[in-house]
């Protein structure tokens, strides 16, 4: 839609650059100029335009909106951010765009003018938030204001074309009634796990990309008693842990264009041991951090919660040894020995072809045994009945 009427604009001989051209120019006479200063601006450069001054009415707030989006916004992909249905935006380069809705993916019919169109909207984008985006740097991060995350890779690490991925943060915060609504999780299960948080039993969430670990792990923090300090440490802040007043949130920086003043997942784990918490819980274990938060396990904080990636619970739990070994001196057989006493339980999420998310299996994990894990399974999904309760002799 945005793109149809973008070109009636220009047969009519408006120029859109014309007009940026000399908005920018009007912006001079101003140290700062808010969001509603800059409409009005915008209203009176297309007023005073010749090109404009047979426009219908309607059709200059369109012009307006536009011009503001493209220069205040994330031009044609503001409507898409705006659509609170939509839960990712993927930008393949300027004539490949998708995005994400109930969980299936739709390809749109939204196109950028050229490469160098899409890569100066990254490149704005990114410089009003101080991120370092350029050849030097081709790849780069950034957390919106409203929670959303942002990621760009600017050629020739991207050949095709700048790629830009949006995953929105839709502002809704489900509770475990709205998850077990929509089949996430069983009211058993439910049950379940918020009595393991209560009683400080270690859960490690896993699953792909996408699946939902933040959404549960925020999901899960509220059975955390409302009396305890808890520490939240993340690479950018998603989780919102409802409830809790005595919180502290900490988050990881990137080193700056001179390759200093990075602060990262492991040195936030070791700061927060000496700020008296009760929980720590991490955003995403990725790497040798893993063993700061093997410590912090084995020093007077269990009840921790934490999310990683992996295929399935006993997955995570060798990619555990992996990344803790990473970080460490210990051997082999120290390092297992030590994550099975620290973890008590996991949690696999996956996402189906259907774009449909739940929970496919939990796990509890046993001392261990000629140097391999033991696992319990309490909870597996099948097919024709969804997640159920496995008997068990205990």
């Amino acid at each position: 839609m945005m793109r149809t009427k973008e070109k009636r604009i220009e047969e009519k001989d408006v120029s859109l650059s014309e007009l940026t051209t000399q908005i920018l120019q009007a912006l001079h006479s101003y140290d700062e100029v808010d969001d509603q200063s800059f409409r009005e601006i915008i209203a009176d450069i297309i007023n005073q335009s010749p090109s404009c001054m047979k426009m219908p009415l309607e059709e200059k707030r369109q012009l307006a909106t536009t011009l503001f989006n493209r220069m205040r916004r994330l031009d044609i992909l503001q409507g898409l951010m705006d659509d609170t249905s939509v839960t990712e935006i993927m930008v393949n380069g300027p004539d490949t765009i998708f995005f994400e809705k109930g969980g299936r993916l739709y390809p749109s019919d939204l196109r950028f003018e050229s490469k160098e169109n899409l890569e100066q909207l990254i490149l704005h984008f990114f410089s009003s938030a101080n991120r370092p985006l350029n050849e030097a740097f081709p790849i780069a991060d950034l957390r919106l204001p409203d929670g959303s995350r942002a990621n760009a890779v600017l050629p020739p690490i991207a050949p095709d074309g700048p790629i830009f991925t949006i995953r929105k943060f839709t502002g809704i915060r489900p509770d475990i009634h709205a998850l077990m609504n929509s089949g996430f999780i069983t009211r058993e299960a439910a049950i379940y796990l918020s009595h393991s948080v209560i009683s400080k039993k270690t859960i490690f969430l896993c699953g792909g990309t996408g699946s939902g670990k933040t959404t549960f792990l925020n999901v899960l923090s509220s059975f955390i008693p409302k009396t305890e300090r808890v520490v939240t440490i993340e690479d950018s802040a998603e989780l919102s842990l409802q409830g809790i007043t005595n919180l502290v949130r900490l988050e990881s920086r990137l080193p700056g264009p001179d390759g200093h003043g990075g602060i990262d997942i492991g040195q936030l784990i070791r700061t927060a041991l000496r700020m008296r918490p009760d929980r720590i819980v991490v955003g995403e274990v990725r790497g040798s951090e893993a063993a700061d938060m093997l410590h912090a396990l084995h020093t007077g904080h269990p009840g921790s919660l934490c999310t990683g990636h992996a295929n399935s619970c006993y997955e995570m739990l060798d990619r555990l040894v992996t990344m803790v070994m990473s970080g460490s001196t210990l051997p082999y057989d120290a390092v297992i020995r030590q994550i099975a006493m620290g973890v008590d339980i996991l949690v696999h999420i996956t996402r189906g072809k259907d774009g449909r998310r739940y929970i496919d299996e939990i796990v509890e994990v046993r001392p261990i045994t000629d140097n391999r894990f033991q696992i319990e399974t309490i909870f597996t999904f099948k097919e024709e009945t969804g997640l159920v309760k496995i008997e068990t002799s205990r």
